[in-house]
């Protein structure tokens, strides 16, 4: 029943749920039953990684089996995910001996709960990798929506990554790394696509909007750079995380300027072309 009230405010806030999972990383897993045969979506908490997929822990909070979407998948590994603003197909992969053991002290460094978990029981607690094969589009009722989305999305997670580089500690963990790592090329994929893609599309049928599109190109110039000088922060193992607080601050900044004047701009357009 919790579950499924989850389940149910993801999907009509755009991946977002308030409670005790408020501001959190969360995915919605849908497996295939290993003995019915019928779907199983499951809210699970995620990782960010690199090279665009996400890793899930088969903690079942240290329960001394593994969760049922773990056993689906080892039976079929084809899983569906949804993000809050995509749904796509995507290939689970359990991962084994150093790999598994390296990323799960990277979320232990994380979060010492994970620790927690695995304390409780005697199984070593899986860790799969979530890579995409196949998706679809924006899960919005139009364009203009599915721009705020994903615009929320990037919010979100720099939101995340301010909090996790105030509270961690005189070093910069390894997670928190990756996690600026992944959101620095969830951007600078975007970007790329609004230029090469969207803003070609929009500048064909609507030539009027010649200004608008060259500022917001060369807002995305900034955000680069800003991406550039993060990347190469948290790319430093002696980094102080003090200096990536500063970069993350100044990246969220910027960034928020260029969000609210794009969906200023364009979102009218988009919703009126349908």
């Amino acid at each position: 029943m919790f579950n499924q009230q989850m389940i149910d405010e993801f999907r009509a806030n755009g991946g977002r749920v308030g409670g005790p999972f408020v501001g959190a990383r969360l995915v919605l897993l849908t497996t295939t039953g290993a003995r019915t045969g019928a779907p199983h979506t499951t809210p699970v908490g995620y990782l960010p990684d690199t090279g665009g997929r996400i890793l899930v822990i088969a903690s079942a909070g240290g329960a001394p089996r593994h969760p049922d979407w773990f056993r689906n998948i080892l039976a079929d590994p084809k899983v569906t995910v949804e993000d809050g603003i995509f749904t796509y197909q995507a290939r689970a992969v359990v991962l084994g001996g150093s790999e598994r053991d390296e990323v799960f002290a990277r979320a232990v460094e994380a979060d010492p709960g994970w620790a927690a978990y695995q304390e409780k029981t005697s199984r070593v607690i899986p860790v799969v990798a979530l890579e995409q094969v196949a998706g679809g589009p924006p899960q919005a009722a139009s364009w203009g929506a599915a721009l705020i989305r994903i615009h929320d999305a990037f919010r979100r997670e720099l939101a995340i990554i301010r909090r996790e580089a105030a509270e961690s500690g005189p070093r910069l963990g390894v997670q928190l790394r990756v996690n600026c790592l992944a959101v620095c090329q969830g951007l600078h994929q975007h970007h790329t696509h609004e230029d090469d893609g969207m803003f070609v599309g929009l500048a064909a049928q609507r030539p009027d909007l010649g200004p608008t599109l060259e500022r917001l190109r060369a807002e995305h110039g900034r955000v680069a750079v800003l991406i550039d000088r993060l990347q190469t922060v948290v790319g430093d193992v002696t980094a102080d995380p003090a200096e990536v607080r500063r970069e993350v601050e100044q990246l969220t900044d910027e960034l928020e300027r260029h969000l609210a004047y794009e969906e200023e701009q364009l979102v009218p357009v988009l919703d009126g072309l349908g």
